[in-house]
């Protein structure tokens, strides 16, 4: 069945057994095949390419999909992270299971929920001919029935809007930060909810309590909400968050894991409000901010609170969204310009880029690198469109093909669509080449033949 809709969901915290699935005709996705408006002819569409002509509908090709699912959690979540779980690393087998947090941003502040989902039985999407010799006797409908996705949401009422959602692992606590609304950070242990979506009978208990969430710990010393945060993966409980009036604070665990140590003193460079922040992977002290006045920064917390290096004009407009590449000396940022720019950190303070893609023609809204292949990135636009890129990829003669092909740049892989108001997108750290992406309209969960 399909997800409750908005009122059920969030008044009543029920538990969804099935999670929709994506058959819809409306769905946009490159590598689609669209139905021309002259005598049928089937082409392939190239967002930002060319427009669709009257007459013209786009139709979603399947087989460009290893899988694809959609989901809806009712209020839109415009920011999530990815829960790692201990199903293993790699792991390409169907079904596939994973775990999200999410939190929502609802018409009004009491309607908001921190939810944790758990979200299985994802089944790859079937070849054609397979489909075809499948025959239609009641084993074979029971059979579909079996690999119908499934979802359990577990959600706590939340006062205000989340802007921002990051998770951690510190011992045997799941941390989830949250940049709210309200001008505060907070942290929330994520165990009661975890415990209810990996039980029925905890999720009845979970539902009948209905608690309000009620976070660790709390922060007000920003004095305005912001949206830039990220926890450390070299020392864990290490965070660092920054907001709309351009202060970014550093906050250190202490034992116990249940309060936080923050430097009352800024990290002050910026001049405008700060957008994202990524820790290095690799250095422990060491951090990136990007912010609306066009600059990105690399600071180091071992010395006093000014950047230690700084790209000024990194952008000809705000700088939205940074992200660290894990094994390679990479920054890939996305800004107000539309244009994807990856930095060689060795060579920062040129203030030249090794690469600039403009292939969305909105705000970039996300960037992530590949947990998995260092040469791979996806990016998610105000277009409505999810890019995935190969820099390892070299330019080629294209023959034969199309003149709206050959404009692509060749490091372009995939182009996805189908969703309104896309904003953040992360790939999943444990399943190979899948991608989880949210919108106003719900969550895509799809893994490409490219990757």
């Amino acid at each position: 069945m399909a997800a409750p809709d908005e009122n059920t969901l969030l008044q009543e915290n029920e538990e969804v057994d099935e999670m929709e699935a994506g058959d819809s005709d409306e769905d946009e996705m490159e590598e689609e095949e669209g139905q021309g408006g002259e005598g049928g002819e089937i082409k392939v569409y190239v967002p930002g390419v060319q427009p669709l002509q009257p007459g013209e509908e786009l139709e979603m090709d399947r087989s460009a999909y290893r899988m694809y699912h959609e989901c809806q959690t009712g209020a839109p979540c415009l920011s999530f992270d990815v829960l790692r779980d201990a199903e293993g690393e790699g792991r390409e087998m169907f079904p596939l299971s994973m775990l999200l947090c999410a939190g929502t941003q609802a018409d009004t502040a009491l309607s908001n929920r921190l939810i944790v989902m758990r979200i299985h039985n994802l089944y790859g999407i079937e070849k054609a001919n397979e489909e075809e010799e499948a025959s239609s006797d009641e084993s074979d409908e029971d059979e579909d029935d079996e690999k119908k996705p499934q979802m359990e949401l577990a959600m706590v009422p939340h006062y205000g809007g989340i802007n921002r959602v990051r998770v951690t692992q510190n011992g045997e606590q799941s941390l989830a930060a949250v940049w709210c609304e309200k001008g505060q950070v907070e942290i929330f242990d994520l165990r009661p909810q975890l415990e209810a979506v990996h039980s029925s009978a905890a999720m009845a208990a979970f539902i009948k309590q209905n608690k309000e969430a009620t976070p660790l710990f709390s922060f007000s010393g920003h004095m305005t909400e912001g949206f830039a945060i990220d926890w450390s993966p070299k020392v864990p409980g290490r965070l660092v968050s920054g907001d709309c009036k351009k202060n970014i604070h550093v906050w250190e665990p202490r034992e116990g894991g249940t309060s936080w140590k923050i430097d009352q003193r800024p990290f002050s460079s910026h001049t405008k409000s700060v957008e994202d922040l990524q820790w290095s992977p690799t250095e422990a002290t060491v951090f990136a901010s990007c912010s609306v006045d066009q600059s990105i920064r690399i600071w180091d917390i071992r010395a006093p609170p000014k950047s230690m290096l700084s790209t000024n004009e990194a952008h000809s407009s705000d700088v939205n969204v940074i992200s660290w590449n894990r094994t390679e000396p990479f920054l890939l940022s996305g800004g107000d310009d539309g244009l994807l720019k990856v930095w060689d950190l060795r060579q920062f303070q040129s203030g030249r880029p090794v690469a600039s893609f403009k292939q969305h023609s909105a705000p970039i809204a996300s960037v992530e690198w590949s947990p998995i292949d260092s040469s791979v990135f996806a990016a998610s636009g105000a277009d409505d469109v999810i890019s995935q890129w190969d820099l390892s990829v070299e330019s080629c003669d294209m023959g034969e093909q199309a003149d709206s092909l050959k404009k692509l740049p060749p490091q372009l892989l995939f182009l996805h669509q189908g969703q309104t108001e896309v904003k953040e997108l992360h790939w999943h750290p444990q399943i190979q080449g899948t991608l989880i992406s949210t919108a106003l309209s719900g969550f895509n969960i799809f893994r490409t033949i490219s990757v």
